[in-house]
């Protein structure tokens, strides 16, 4: 049984990847950070409008058939292999290691998500509620520039390369060096949440209580301003997202 909130710090929330829940199939091993499909947990329910974070191994020549959604924001972080993406909107074509799927599911949309690649392929699924309901369903997808440092791949106002997103929120995927220090990407405002894709890191300059390494599918969640000063350093190779949920 997860942990509920009420035992965390109210400083911060930690999620263990070990704690996460856990779907295996025959072809889809997915750990749910939060509570999805089968997987329910009343503290578990998200954070804030961070609803998902799906971290799934998809075998090769398998895949998710067409499916609807509706009013949520669902963005889609390639890390190993490809899947090939069909949407109600028209939209069809291959989601590469490195690239970023964003879709306003809005009033509706239907898709497909299939590995039609040769090995299992990685991805992180993330849905993040709009704002407001009954949006004009959209599509975007976007190679990330992959190196040391942080790359912004979501901003309100799709600046500085990144994708639109109908919601006050950004994220950045941030890739460093083993014995490389990585502070914040900016003085973040309102709560945020760490993912970690791979690697293991030390925490500085955060609360004093707030744990001092993570690593692969570990979560920590900030429920009210981000310390300023905080900064990860990469034990080894490492590669985490970044949430900023603005107030």
């Amino acid at each position: 049984m997860p942990a509920p909130l009420s035992t965390n710090n109210p400083a911060f929330v930690i999620r263990p990847a070990a704690e996460r829940f856990h779907s295996s199939h025959d072809w889809l091993d997915s750990w749910h950070s939060f509570s999805f499909a089968g997987h329910h947990h009343p503290n578990w329910m998200g954070f804030g409008p961070l609803r998902v974070i799906n971290d799934d191994t998809i075998a090769a020549g398998r895949g998710f058939g067409m499916h609807p959604h509706r009013d949520m924001e669902i963005i889609t972080v390639m890390i190993e292999g490809q899947i090939n993406h069909r949407d109600s909107m028209g939209n069809s074509g291959v989601i590469r290691a490195g690239d970023v799927q964003r879709m306003t599911a809005g009033t509706g949309i239907v898709h497909s998500e299939i590995n039609e690649g040769h090995t299992p392929c990685r991805l992180l699924q993330i849905w993040i509620e709009p704002t407001s309901a009954g949006l004009q369903p959209a599509y975007e997808q976007r190679q990330i520039p992959a190196g040391n440092g942080w790359s912004q791949v979501l901003n309100p106002d799709a600046s500085e390369g990144a994708m639109a997103i109908a919601r006050p929120a950004r994220l950045w995927r941030g890739q460093i060096e083993a014995g490389a220090t990585l502070p914040w990407p900016k003085p973040l405002s309102g709560s945020a949440w760490l993912q970690i894709i791979d690697g293991h890191l030390a925490l500085e300059g955060a609360n004093a209580a707030a744990p001092k390494t993570l690593s692969r599918g570990d979560g920590l969640g900030f429920p009210g301003d981000t310390p300023p000063g905080a900064a990860l350093k990469a034990i080894t190779k490492s590669d985490a997202l970044l949430f900023e949920l603005l107030h």
